[in-house]
């Protein structure tokens, strides 16, 4: 029997890299001074902030955040590095970085690299040593607002804040079209990651594999290796594939995946879910929860903040049990024109917000929540195995 591993003191790695002074402009007219770190440019995002203690790499990773400057509530962010593990995506696609504190050390056996050259390669700035606190406390207040970020020492606080005021809204772009995959990818089993959200109730490897198209709205990989892990084969086609082209592949089912912006603006995302619910059971998970809504007639609509992080309660209506879920979403669902036929089966305890839906007579539900984050971290992961358990009655019927 080997004797049992034991690891020495890490020492990390320390980046010596001098850190320049940076602005940052709300549109409040808010100004303020710290240090510069990542990529030297400007940039301009709406800011959100989020509460999550670790994750920062698959935050930076996720494509939900793209238009967004993220705001990290812990105030020391980036003691453990970054790895090519835990990738949501294959680049950053949040245009600006606030924290406290952005180490200069990592401390991880797992780490290849630091949080500032990670920034600097993907080209996103940040800035560190401002009041993150006050910050969010602002954005609580007065809701989410434009800001920017700046190496700009020289031009005045009035002059800063007018470039952010001018800048377009969010909802002004399809952010969509810019992060889905530019072509069809067959995502099997080889992609399974031993850090797969797996629910302890999961088909096992002897069980039948599942034929699944998935929509990539800005997908995160994690959602896809669970989905493998419950037992799917997956094919992911772009965000504006028609339903037709997905049934010709004959699926048992079809995902819709999270992804930024306006639910409002991906009309052509809308019009393919109308016609595939009538056709294959459906599961949808965040921007796919809000589509699928606007499918059954009801709207969206802009929240305050948004809800980001790691440890939002969310009640199952049906068995009222709580989910302690991860969550990153800008806009929520309003239920006031959602039909009868259509059933809300989870709710924000916070605020009230629809977290879940369920058609009560087509094969389709959806969650405004992330199961695959596993905060819980299992208390979510019993909705892959739901979407199988779908698919197989529909087999059967």
């Amino acid at each position: 029997m080997a004797p049992p591993r034991t690891r020495g003191r890490l020492r990390g790695n320390v980046t010596r890299t001098e850190r320049q002074p940076a602005r940052l402009a709300l549109e409040d007219g808010l100004v303020l001074t710290g240090r510069g770190f990542g990529a030297d440019r400007e940039t301009i995002g709406e800011l959100v902030f989020n509460t999550s203690i670790t994750g920062y790499q698959e935050i930076l990773t996720d494509p939900s955040y793209r238009g967004q400057t993220v705001l990290l509530t812990q105030p020391h962010i980036g003691n453990y590095g970054v790895n090519g593990e835990d990738e949501e995506s294959g680049r950053l696609w949040l245009s600006g970085l606030i924290v406290r504190e952005a180490a200069r050390r990592t401390s991880s056996f797992r780490a290849v690299g630091d949080l500032h050259e990670y920034l600097v390669q993907h080209g996103v700035p940040g800035i560190e040593r401002v009041d993150t606190r006050m910050l969010t406390r602002r954005v609580r207040d007065a809701g989410a607002m434009r800001v920017l970020i700046t190496r700009d020492l020289d031009s005045s606080a009035e002059t800063l804040v007018e470039r952010v005021r001018s800048a377009p809204s969010i909802s002004a772009e399809d952010h969509v079209a810019v992060v889905t995959t530019p072509q069809v990818i067959e995502w099997t089993r080889s992609h399974e990651s031993p850090f797969a959200a797996r629910s302890p109730g999961a088909a096992g490897p002897e069980a039948l594999r599942l034929r699944v198209v998935a929509y990539d709205f800005g997908a995160k990989r994690n959602i896809l290796r669970s989905l493998v892990a419950s037992g799917f084969d997956l094919t992911v086609v772009p965000a504006n594939t028609p339903a037709e082209a997905v049934l010709e592949r004959d699926p048992d089912g079809v995902f819709l995946s999270n992804g930024p912006g306006d639910p409002a603006v991906v009309d052509y995302a809308v019009r393919a879910a109308r016609a595939l619910v009538q056709k294959v059971p459906v599961f949808g998970i965040c921007l796919g929860h809000q589509i699928l809504a606007q499918v059954f007639g009801a709207t969206t609509f802009k929240m305050k903040f948004g809800h980001h992080g790691g440890n939002q309660p969310v009640m199952d209506l049906q068995t009222e049990k709580v989910e302690i879920t991860s969550q990153n979403h800008s806009f929520a669902v309003d239920p006031e024109r959602l039909p009868e036929s259509v059933e809300v089966t989870h709710v924000n305890l916070n605020d009230h917000t629809v977290e879940g839906l369920r058609h009560r007579e087509l094969p389709t539900f959806s969650v405004q929540y992330h199961p695959e984050a596993a905060p819980g971290p299992h208390d979510a992961l019993y909705l892959f195995d739901r979407f199988r358990a779908l698919i197989e009655g529909a087999r059967c019927s």
